[in-house]
């Protein structure tokens, strides 16, 4: 299960594994996690997607027209993704730690950058309006759907863990970690910030 990351120009994805969790945090984030994490942080976040939502719109245009990705959007974009991710990494137990509210806060234990690409290509944008579906969404919504499933019974297990050893098992952490990074990279590529196909990896 044990999973290693990859070297990759365009896309580097990681949360730290740390080499001892607490477990009073496990059971705080267990029984009140849904009051003081995912309430205030969701709250936030609907409106900042909605946001998001009209900058994709804008922006979309802005590619067909000039070939461009407005820089700002991307900035806004990614600094979104990152924040979910922080919030994620909480909510799965991967990493110990609140997360940081707002779309500049930094986290050392979490990585998430994507090249801002000079140029994307037209083609490829109408390409992925009307058939991303079928060669994106069905191959690898398909392989993630299982990878999904496989994590639900991998963050129960490493729950039980933490809590009796305050270590959660490396290949478990990883392969969690793995599955996050490969839907990260299909979610990238869908918001056409790149025009790089997803690899079917999670590394």
């Amino acid at each position: 299960m044990e999973e290693t990351t990859t070297t990759q120009p365009n896309f580097a994805f990681e949360i730290a594994h740390q080499e001892s969790y607490s477990r009073g945090e496990l059971l705080l984030r267990t029984f009140f996690g849904f009051f003081y994490i995912m309430i205030p942080h969701f709250f936030v976040l609907f409106f900042m997607s909605i946001a998001a939502g009209i900058l994709h719109f804008i922006a979309w245009w802005a590619v067909l027209f000039t070939g461009k990705y407005p820089k700002n959007f991307f900035e806004f974009q990614l600094s979104l993704f990152r924040w979910m991710t922080r919030l994620n990494a909480r909510i799965l137990n991967l990493t110990d730690g609140y997360p940081a509210f707002g779309t500049s806060a930094v986290d050392n234990r979490i990585v998430l950058d994507i090249a801002y690409p000079e140029k994307l290509s037209r083609g490829l944008l109408i390409i992925r309006l009307f058939f991303a579906g079928l060669y994106v969404g069905i191959p690898h919504f398909f392989c993630l759907f299982f990878r999904l499933i496989a994590c639900y019974f991998i963050v129960f297990i490493a729950w039980w863990a933490v809590l009796i050893t305050g270590k959660y098992p490396a290949g478990m952490h990883s392969f969690v970690v793995g599955t996050l990074r490969w839907a990260m990279r299909v979610t990238s590529y869908l918001y056409f910030m790149t025009d790089e196909y997803p690899p079917f990896s999670s590394k």
